[in-house]
C-alpha cells in the first residue's frame, strides 16, 4: 500500500493507493453536535489525511468487551479491528477503482439494530466492486442514544425531532451526489443498498422528496424491506416521551436540555440501555420515529413504496423471524412491482461451513462483497462459486438496473420465485415450511 494525493474543489486529500485502486477512508461529509441535525463539510483547510478509518458513533462494544458481550458476530466480523468512537461521527469511506471515469456509484448503509455498526467492519468492502468499475461508498452514522433520540421538547424551529442518524445519512447521499464526479464517479448514477437496519432506512428513505430529487438509479434492500411500513411502524415523539424521561430519570437529570448537556457519552449510554432494556420489546425504543419532516404518516406507509426505480429485495433463510421477514418482504415487493417497476427477489440459503448457524441474519453480506477471506470459517469452492455469482449479479444490477448476468441462471422479476443462492443457485419457490420451523424454534444467533 501506497499513498496518494487527490487534488479536488474541497482540497487536497491523501489517501491510500494500490495496484487496482484508492481507498479514501474517514473523510468527514458534515459535522454535528449532540442531537443536532448535521451541517454539511464541503471544504477544509491543508492535505487531509483520509488513510485510516474515521471514527464511528458510540454503542455498547465502546464501553465494554465486545468479544465477551456479542461473541458470535465480534468472531464473524470483527476479531482483529479496532474501532475508534466519538458522536461527531460523520464520516465516509470511498473506493474507486484507479483512473475511475463516470463510474456507477453504490452507497451502502450497514445495519445493527439502529443501535450499533460501523462503516469499516470486515464484512464489507468494495475492492471487488472496484475490479468490476464502481465505486462504493459507505458512511458512518449516528446510532442508539446518540442518533435516535425523539423527546418532543427537542423540536426544531421546523417541527422536526428526532432521527438524526437518518439526516447523517441523507446528508451523506446529498455529499456524494454533490462530489462524487470528483472521485470518478458518475452522480446519475447511484444506487443506494442496505441490510437489517441499514435496508430499513433505505426503505425509510425511499418515499421522501429529499432523497427522490437526488435521483437514485436503484436500491437493494436486505433482510429489511417493510418492516416499518407493517408490524412496527414509526412512533411519534409525543409517544416517545415516556422512554426518554426514564433516560432522563436513570441520568439524574431533570430534562432533555440537561441530559443533552450534562452527560458523557457513557453516562448517557448506560443510562438509555437501562431504559432501552426495561422495555417489553427493547427494540421498539431504538427504531426511527415520526420527525415531522422527513418520515412523516403521510409519506411512509406501504402505499408509497416508490414504483420508480427497480430494486433487488432479499431475504436469508434463517433470518430474523424469517418467515415473518418474508411476509412483509413480499407485501413490499408487491406494492413496488406497480405500474410495471421490476423488483427481483433473492433468498441466501448456503450452510455456512463451520457451525450450525445457517444462513443466519446478516450471513449473505459476506458472499454479496466476496470477501470470505475476512472471516474465519472454512469456505470450500462452493462458498467461493456462490460469492462469485452474487457479487457479479449485485455489480450487474448498479451498472444496467437488472441483475442478470452470466455467472447465474435466468433471472425474473417476481417475489413468488426467488434466485435462491445456495450449493445449486437457481430460481426456486422459498422453502416457508423450512423458514416457518426456524422463526418458531429462534435457534440461529439472533
Amino acid at each position: 500500500m501506497e499513498t496518494k494525493i487527490i487534488n479536488t474543489s474541497m482540497g487536497d486529500i491523501k489517501c491510500r493507493e494500490y495496484d487496482d485502486r484508492i481507498e479514501i477512508r474517514g473523510l468527514r461529509y458534515a459535522t454535528a453536535k449532540r442531537w443536532e441535525y448535521p451541517t454539511p463539510v464541503n471544504s477544509w483547510e491543508g492535505v487531509y489525511d483520509a488513510t485510516e478509518f474515521g471514527a464511528c458513533s458510540p454503542q455498547e462494544r465502546a464501553f465494554t468487551n465486545d468479544e465477551e458481550t456479542a461473541p458470535f458476530f465480534y468472531k464473524e466480523f470483527r476479531e482483529g479491528q479496532t474501532f475508534t468512537y466519538d458522536e461527531d461521527c460523520q464520516n465516509l469511506n470511498i473506493t474507486a477503482p484507479k483512473d475511475a471515469k463516470n463510474c456507477p456509484v453504490f452507497i451502502y448503509i450497514y445495519g445493527g439494530a439502529f443501535v450499533s455498526g460501523s462503516a469499516d467492519e470486515g464484512y464489507f468492502g468494495g475492492d471487488e466492486l472496484a475490479k468490476e468499475g464502481i465505486i462504493w461508498v459507505a458512511m458512518n452514522y449516528r446510532v442508539s442514544a446518540y442518533g435516535f433520540c425523539s423527546h418532543p421538547d427537542l423540536k426544531d424551529g421546523e417541527g422536526k425531532c428526532g432521527n438524526y442518524g437518518l439526516f447523517d445519512q441523507l446528508t451523506a447521499i446529498q455529499w456524494v451526489k454533490d462530489h462524487i464526479a470528483e472521485f470518478g464517479g458518475d452522480p446519475n448514477r447511484i444506487i443506494l443498498g442496505g441490510q437489517s437496519a441499514g435496508g430499513m432506512s433505505v426503505d425509510l428513505l425511499l418515499s421522501t422528496s429529499q432523497l427522490k430529487k437526488i435521483g437514485l438509479k436503484g436500491a437493494v434492500l436486505m433482510s429489511s424491506a417493510g418492516i416499518q411500513r407493517s408490524i412496527v411502524k414509526p412512533k411519534t415523539p409525543e409517544k416517545m416521551k415516556a422512554f426518554w424521561d426514564k433516560v432522563i430519570e436513570y441520568a439524574g437529570k431533570k430534562n432533555i436540555f440537561e441530559l443533552r448537556d450534562e452527560t458523557t457519552d457513557e453516562e448517557l449510554y448506560w443510562a438509555w440501555n437501562k431504559a432501552y432494556q426495561e422495555g417489553k420489546i427493547p427494540l421498539m425504543n431504538a427504531l426511527p420515529t415520526y420527525d415531522g419532516v422527513l418520515i412523516t404518516k403521510e409519506n411512509f406507509k406501504m402505499s408509497t413504496v416508490p414504483t420508480d426505480i427497480p430494486m433487488v429485495v432479499s431475504v436469508t433463510s434463517k433470518d430474523m423471524f424469517c418467515i415473518a421477514l418474508l411476509k412483509m418482504s413480499q407485501a413490499f415487493v408487491k406494492k413496488a412491482s406497480r405500474n410495471g417497476n421490476k423488483v427481483w427477489m433473492a433468498n441466501f440459503a448456503r450452510q455456512l461451513p463451520g457451525d450450525n448457524a445457517g444462513p443466519y441474519h446478516s450471513s449473505d453480506i459476506i458472499y454479496l462483497f466476496n470477501r470470505l477471506e475476512h472471516n474465519w470459517r472454512p469456505f470450500e469452492d462452493v462458498d467461493r462459486k456462490i460469492a462469485n455469482q452474487m457479487c457479479k449479479s449485485i455489480c450487474a444490477f448498479i451498472k444496467t438496473g437488472d441483475p442478470n448476468c452470466p455467472e447465474i441462471p435466468e433471472w425474473k422479476v417476481g417475489r413468488d420465485m426467488p434466485m435462491r443462492f445456495c450449493e445449486d443457485s437457481k430460481m426456486t419457490p422459498w422453502d416457508k415450511k423450512y423458514m416457518f420451523d426456524k422463526t418458531i424454534h429462534n435457534d440461529g444467533p439472533i
